[in-house]
């Protein structure tokens, strides 16, 4: 199952991904040439949810999720 705006991050999709995937996923996120930036959203939320649930496919990959402390006000 391919992830697009039309359906949510599922038990299925996340159980779907071997390391071939994830890697495709990771290149895409490394690369950040999405049209949109929620385009980009998506597959960190992707990228969030296979490392919740599925962290031996996403160990390599944990730095595109780390984030910066930021000041909000």
């Amino acid at each position: 199952m391919k992830f697009t705006s039309e359906n949510k991050i599922s038990e299925e999709l996340v159980n779907s991904f071997d390391e071939k995937k994830t890697l495709e996923l990771a290149t895409r996120l490394e690369e950040d040439n999405y049209t949109t930036p929620f385009d980009g959203l998506k597959d960190w939320h992707l990228l969030r949810a296979l490392a919740i649930n599925r962290p031996e496919l996403t160990s390599d990959y944990i730095h595109l999720l780390d984030q910066e402390p930021f000041d909000e006000n």
